[in-house]
């Protein structure tokens, strides 16, 4: 339903599929298939070039202002990230100016009407900030909530029909055989699929039985148990649906799972609050703990969504076989299963978690801060001590069910099929400023770039080389920022590359800022040119 019946963009799974054509048309010796790959390298080399640069500080990875007007504070970031910028290219200029919107109402509006409500000292990045991240986020969080659910609603019927041809193509294989089946539907059959399923049930049941065991919540281990599992499958299955849509829509790299965590955990914590019964507080700490491993459960079910929607995505694109690239991603979930928790267990070793016990107390120490899973335990502890800030997240509820009307009124009566995505809205509430706003550069560059490449001899061509382009600026910053990650484990350093002094901040943001805009513009502008080379 999410992959072959809908008009999401799946940027990553759209770059990815056009990375793979390119390969084939290098080898089979097609000049729009060379082409393409100097599009892809140039703009890896480009991005990779930038972030690299931006390590050492003689280029600013993100230009920001705060400002001021009586006690209201607020200010706008921008990340000069051109995987971003390429994101946005690919993601199309209605989800771009919907996340624009949503930053409009979160920095235009809420951040500093609540700091002019409720004045505080300090200077403005700091009161601003600070307001966003511990109240508007919520406000964001209460959209996403409401947009989720309305998008579930629309994508009952498709799903629905998913399943019904899912047990058509079962039937047919098994009395024609898989060979007369279209290969959009030779999928793993889903009766195994519902076996194994049911079959993974059992193991997460014991996890939550050992979780309890002899803990306070002893007592009430098994009904806590059976509540988690029934938990587990209804909002797996919706977080599921909802960030597979979530990476159609923005790609699964910027698919905001905190926010979608905190409707997780407040559910969680609701359902066992009410199972226990219990306002004694010295039962609270082990509820708070098991709202949040059920919480974490469910949490891999959204990550995995987000990742195996491109890959899908990019495999429908190129007409690959189905059922063998779910083969290999469930393959890819068990290796995740065994490689991920030693790194986070090594992290623990070395640095500990803000806010948790670890035996290096030593005043060189950095804890890792951990910020969007510290939000998440907050809550839990407001929900079940009967604090959590209800008000913010109906507002959040209160803007998404404005924006959802808006959103219909648009696509019934504009001509040309105008849309306020809801989801993307309540994104550019939620996610910060730095990450949004050169995503909507992007989508604001692609829609530039296309209208000036249709007027080229190959207008096509040159289309298709701006989006290999974008895909090259998010495939080189990536690997980029793993490379990165790499050195500063081993180095010990926070900023392994750095060699201009954090005095050069202010050359930095201008040399940073021309930098960025210049290597955009020279970049589409060779990518269109080089069209020239592929004939018509």
């Amino acid at each position: 339903a999410l992959v072959t019946d809908s008009d999401l963009p799946y940027p990553e799974g759209v770059a990815a599929a056009e990375v793979l054509r390119v390969g084939v048309g290098t080898r089979e010796g097609a000049q729009e298939g060379k082409a393409g790959v100097l599009a892809v390298v140039a703009g890896s080399l480009a991005s990779a070039g930038f972030a690299a640069i931006a390590a050492t500080k003689i280029f600013t990875g993100e230009i920001d202002a705060y400002f001021r007007a009586g006690n209201a504070a607020t200010g706008i970031g921008v990340g000069l990230s051109f995987a971003l910028l390429g994101a946005g290219h690919l993601i199309g200029l209605a989800v771009g100016l919907a996340m624009f919107t949503g930053l409009a109402i979160a920095w235009g509006l809420f951040t500093p009407l609540l700091t002019a409500l409720h004045p505080v000292a300090g200077d403005a990045a700091t009161v601003a900030t600070d307001v966003w991240r511990h109240q508007v986020r919520f406000i964001g969080a209460g959209t996403i909530g409401i947009s989720a659910i309305w998008t579930l609603a629309k994508l009952a019927a498709p799903v629905w029909k998913g399943l019904e041809a899912a047990i058509a193509a079962t039937r047919h294989r098994r009395l024609a055989g898989s060979a007369q089946l279209p290969i959009t539907e030779r999928d793993i059959p889903i009766n195994i699929v519902a076996i194994v399923s049911a079959l993974s049930v059992i193991p997460l049941a014991v996890l939550f039985l050992w979780f309890l065991h002899g803990g306070s919540l002893g007592s009430i281990a098994v009904a806590l148990t059976i509540a988690a599992i029934v938990y587990t499958v209804i909002a797996g299955f919706l977080v599921a649906a909802v960030c597979g849509y979530m990476a159609g829509l923005i790609g699964s790299s910027n698919s905001p799972v905190s926010g979608l965590a905190i409707l997780t955990v407040i559910g969680a914590s609701l359902i066992l609050l009410a199972i226990a019964q219990s306002q004694n507080p010295s039962v609270r700490p082990a509820l708070i703990a098991f709202a949040l491993f059920v919480t974490a459960v469910v949490l891999c079910v959204a990550t995995i969504a987000n990742d195996n929607l491109q890959d899908l995505k990019t495999g429908q694109l190129v007409q690959a076989t189905p059922w063998r690239q779910q083969f290999a991603l469930v393959i890819g979930v068990i290796f995740g299963a065994l490689v991920i928790p030693p790194i986070l267990d090594l992290l623990n070793a070395a640095y500990g978690f803000a806010g948790a016990p670890h035996p290096n107390t030593s005043p060189a120490a950095q804890p890792l801060p951990a910020p969007q899973a510290t939000l998440i335990s907050a809550l839990a502890r407001g929900v079940i001590g009967g604090q959590a800030p209800w008000g913010l997240i109906g507002i959040g509820a209160a803007v998404g069910i404005v924006v959802i009307a808006v959103d219909e009124i648009l696509r019934r009566t504009s001509a040309d099929r105008l849309k306020l995505p809801p989801l993307a809205v309540g994104l550019g509430i939620y996610l910060p400023p730095s990450t949004i706003f050169p995503v909507v550069i992007g989508a604001l560059a692609g829609r530039v770039y296309n209208g000036w490449a249709a007027r080229l001899r190959n207008a096509d061509a040159a289309r298709r080389l701006g989006v290999l382009l974008a895909s090259g600026l998010i495939v080189g910053e990536s690997l980029f920022g793993v490379l990165l990650a790499g050195i500063i484990v081993f180095s010990g350093k926070s900023s392994p590359l750095q060699i201009a002094a954090d005095s050069f901040a202010l050359p930095a943001t201008i040399l940073g800022g021309i930098a960025f805009a210049a290597g955009g513009l020279l970049l589409y502008r060779w990518a269109g040119r080089l069209s020239d080379t592929v004939g018509a």
